[in-house]
């Protein structure tokens, strides 16, 4: 057992409808195995399933719990702050793929 730092500017959505719900409502509630620690209050870049960039958020709340499964989870609400413009999604896409998801840039 044991905690997972995620990356400061990384908030990546695994689900399509968490996803979803962040941009029709503008908040969401994401839920990820096992113990992980979000910078609750810090605003981060969002990103799809497919690794785009597609909004800023600010993590309002990070609870890291045991369920009576025994599954070790995290689940983490955010609020919208914006979704990020065409060129800005590609920036940070592109940084994103040479710095947390391991492939390489387009150079």
């Amino acid at each position: 057992m044991g905690f997972q730092t995620e990356f400061n500017s990384v908030c990546k959505f695994k689900s399509e409808q968490e996803l979803y719900e962040l941009l029709e409502y503008g908040r969401c509630k994401m839920r990820k195995s096992g113990f992980r620690v979000y910078p609750t209050g810090q605003k981060v870049i969002a990103y799809s399933p497919a690794n785009e960039a597609v909004a800023i958020v600010k993590i309002s709340a990070s609870i890291a719990e045991i369920t009576f499964q025994g599954d070790e989870v995290t689940l983490v609400e955010m609020d919208l702050v914006r979704k990020l413009t065409e060129e800005e999604a590609r920036v940070q896409t592109a940084l994103a793929y040479e710095m947390f998801f391991g492939e390489q840039g387009s150079r």
